[in-house]
């Protein structure tokens, strides 16, 4: 198996240790949740297909039938407390502690890089910043950006960008990307993205109410559409991001940095069909 580090959902730690198990010898759901010491064979696969949470007295049981101590076991935990939590504020706090622990024992977290990339709206700013700034000092760099940013967290953000090979320092002092463009994988937790969305809609605002308007391009449609219709759109959405991506990795002469926010979502709770009888 993989260490345990290198996951972020409790549930498919759970479900590949099953898995490997079973591989190497006789192992059912029955067996795990034998030795986990729990009366319901089936409890242990309800947890593993997301139809119910592990208890906080079962992470100690789960825990021992894995044969999980020291590091292991609290990083688990942890895990369990992340996925179970109710809120981005809980899911939020714990994330802290599992990075905090790892830090401690001075192990890297997978895609812990990424966390700290999408966490901070100035990180791809100044990742776009900084090469088209040869020779700039820290504080030109912070000038340049329209949030309030100092001097201090240009380096700090610089140091870490070029530590996590997201940007690269030249002999002459300059910067240069490692790549062109930046994506999250497909174990970066959802969390961290939404938490940069909700700051990026921040920025937004502030551009609506700062900006001129031959600076920025703001448009809506309200509508009222199913979910077919939904999925149409949403594909038509990633199809033109994707089209937006390979204009700007066109560009030669950057001179500004932007962004680009593609958003849809609800305005009001489903109607179901007597709702819609309610009506005639």
């Amino acid at each position: 198996m993989k260490p345990i580090t290198e996951y972020q959902d409790y549930r498919l730690y759970m479900l590949d240790f099953y898995q490997e198990r079973k591989r190497c010898s006789y192992f059912t759901w029955r067996k795990f949740a034998s030795l986990a010491g729990f009366a319901s064979s089936a409890y242990l696969k309800l947890v593993c297909d997301g139809k119910t949470s592990l208890s906080k007295p079962g992470i100690a049981k789960v825990a021992r039938a894995m044969n999980l101590e020291g590091f292991d076991y609290t990083y688990f935990a942890l895990l369990v407390k992340f996925g179970n939590a109710k809120n981005d504020s809980e899911k939020e706090s714990a994330l802290k502690e599992l990075e905090h622990e790892a830090r401690m024992n001075k192990i890297r977290i997978v895609d812990a890089d990424a966390f700290r990339y999408y966490e901070d709206p100035n990180c791809p700013i100044i990742r776009e910043l900084a090469p088209i700034m040869p020779g700039a000092t820290l504080g030109e760099i912070a000038s340049k950006i329209r949030s309030d940013t100092t001097g201090a967290q240009v380096r700090d953000i610089l140091q870490f960008l070029v530590k996590a090979n997201l940007l690269k320092k030249n002999n002459d002092g300059t910067y240069e990307q490692t790549q062109k463009s930046v994506k999250g994988s497909k174990e970066t937790i959802p969390l961290v993205i939404r938490a940069m969305n909700k700051k990026m809609t921040d920025l937004a605002a502030h551009s609506i109410a700062n900006d001129p308007v031959e600076e920025r391009n703001f448009s809506g449609v309200t509508m009222g559409i199913d979910k077919p219709t939904y999925d149409r759109i949403t594909k038509e959405i990633d199809a033109f991001r994707k089209k937006i991506v390979d204009i700007a990795n066109e560009c030669q002469s950057i001179d500004q940095v932007y962004q680009m926010n593609l958003q849809i979502f609800p305005l009001t709770d489903k109607i179901i069909s007597k709702d819609l009888r309610k009506t005639k």
